[in-house]
């Protein structure tokens, strides 16, 4: 079969590669049916994620249909259409016990992609596959689907959840990427006063806007004036920090107002400068934190009862094949507009 091959910092390929197997009773194999690209994706190419060797296949958010299940699994059938979680979870140690599958001690967590092979490929195996997919009703489409492998519930987990996002407040989205609009469609269900979107590109804030963020600024823009005058001096509730570099995540910390919130979600490839010395006396919380999915049945009964759509988010379509051209888009949305790709294998079930 032929998948993504990641060879080290900036270098990857197409290639064939062996066929993926059960190797444990709790394992099933997936014919990957529409798969997308993540922001993380990009960082381990950028070598900001090195516990990725070389050889990896890559990708950990996808749709298949299962092909071959273990022994050990009770769930899931041959046939059945499959969301793959971009978090793994035995179910069994302290941590899955805690609902925190993120942190799973027993070869859980973000493994797809990342310890094992990932799902950019024509077939992955699925560790712990009853606890890590969930089968998908007929109203789903693939498209849909994908957006639940890992945006939309990481946004809500860790940026709104962890956030404390509540009805009234005002919340400033630093980042208008993928994970950023799940943000602002996520904190929508809470009813804010104001949501506020920073992000350099002008498709990136209209996409926001669409979404329902009433204010889209430039990260050029005197952000922290704006949303004082929006908070009358205060500063804003919760500040969600979705790009992952030193400079959004110390304008968060700026923007929020004493005793305010700041949910970071993005992922560091390089240290932040924390300014304790004016940040002590504000009384501010800072969360920080992996996806851990429990809330995807909760955000799939959503998406499936028609309460949450995100039908600007998917903006280029590829065949499987295409998968070095959809990363050159993806990489490039300043130029490209793009939001969320989405790859397309031979049993993808179209909206």
């Amino acid at each position: 079969m032929k998948a993504l091959v990641y060879h080290g910092p900036g270098s990857t390929g197409w290639e064939e590669v062996p066929e993926p197997t059960v190797e444990n009773p709790d394992d099933a194999v997936v014919r990957i049916d529409c798969v997308t690209i993540c922001g993380t994706d990009l960082h381990i190419l950028k070598g900001d994620v090195p516990t990725v060797e070389p050889g990896r296949i890559l990708g950990h958010e996808a749709v298949g249909t299962v092909e071959v299940v273990g022994g050990g699994v009770r769930n899931l059938g041959v046939g059945d259409r499959v969301l793959l979680s971009c978090i793994s979870a035995c179910g069994r140690c302290r941590y899955c016990r805690e609902g925190r599958y993120g942190q799973c001690l027993e070869g859980g967590g973000w493994i797809l992609g990342h310890r094992v092979d990932g799902t950019q490929a024509e077939r992955v195996r699925v560790p712990f596959a009853d606890m890590s997919t969930y089968r998908l009703p007929d109203e789903i489409s693939d498209e849909d689907a994908v957006l639940l492998a890992d945006i939309l519930p990481t946004a809500y987990e860790v940026g709104v959840l962890a956030g404390s996002v509540t009805p009234g407040d005002t919340v400033v989205v630093v980042g208008a990427g993928p994970v950023g609009l799940a943000a602002v469609a996520t904190a929508r269900l809470y009813s804010p006063s104001h949501i506020v979107v920073v992000d350099p590109a002008k498709s990136r804030r209209d996409a926001a806007s669409g979404l329902g963020a009433d204010v889209a600024l430039d990260s050029a823009d005197d952000v922290a004036g704006r949303v004082a005058e929006l908070t009358g001096g205060l500063g804003a509730d919760v500040a969600v920090e979705a790009v992952g570099i030193p400079a959004t995540f110390e304008l968060c910390v700026e923007v929020v107002r004493p005793g305010g919130h700041v949910a970071n979600v993005g992922v560091h490839g390089a240290p932040a400068t924390l300014h304790l010395e004016t940040a002590w006396i504000r009384d501010l919380t800072i969360t920080t934190g992996l996806v851990d999915t429990r809330t995807t049945p909760t955000l799939l009964g959503m998406v499936a009862a028609g309460r949450l759509r995100l039908p600007e988010l998917i903006t280029h379509r590829f065949e499987l094949t295409q998968m070095q051209e959809a990363y050159d888009v993806f990489s490039r949305p300043s130029e490209t507009g793009a939001l969320k790709v989405a790859l397309l294998g031979a049993g993808h079930r179209p909206r």
